[in-house]
C-alpha cells in the first residue's frame, strides 16, 4: 500500500511540475515565442546577459513578479543577450537589461535598464 501511495505521489508531483513548466520564466526558444505570438498570448523576452550588473539586479524582481498569480498566463522569456544575435536583430534590441512586452502577437512595451520593482512590474502588466 506504502509503495501505492508513493507512485501515486511521485506521478501527481510531476504532473503538476509539468503542468507549471510552461508559465512564468524558461530560456528563448524561437518556435515557442513564433506558436505564443501567432496564438496572441502574452510573453515577454528579457535580454539577459550574465556579465550584467543590471540584469543580476533585475533577475530577483523578475523572478518575484513571474511568481505572481497575475502573472500565471504570460510567459518570459530569458534571451542570452551574447547568443540571441538574430533575435536582437528581429527585435531591434541594442542593450542588454531590455524588456519586450508581447499581447495579441504584437509589441506593446519596451524598457531598457530598469532595476526599480514598480517600473518592472508596470512593464509586464502591459501583457496582461
Amino acid at each position: 500500500m506504502l509503495k501505492v501511495v508513493r507512485k501515486y505521489l511521485l506521478a501527481s508531483s510531476l504532473s503538476l511540475a509539468v503542468g507549471t513548466a510552461f508559465a512564468g520564466e524558461q530560456a528563448f526558444n524561437q518556435a515557442q515565442f513564433d506558436r505564443l505570438n501567432a496564438n496572441g498570448k502574452p510573453n515577454v523576452v528579457y535580454f539577459h546577459a550574465t556579465w550584467c550588473p543590471t540584469c543580476k539586479v533585475q533577475q530577483p524582481i523578475v523572478d518575484r513578479l513571474a511568481a505572481r498569480p497575475e502573472m500565471k498566463d504570460v510567459t518570459i522569456f530569458v534571451a542570452d543577450y551574447d547568443k540571441e544575435v538574430a533575435l536582437k536583430r528581429a527585435l531591434k534590441v541594442t542593450q542588454q537589461s531590455t524588456f519586450v512586452v508581447f499581447k495579441g502577437g504584437h509589441e506593446v512595451a519596451r524598457s531598457s535598464g530598469q532595476t526599480r520593482e514598480q517600473d518592472i512590474k508596470d512593464t509586464f502588466a502591459k501583457a496582461l
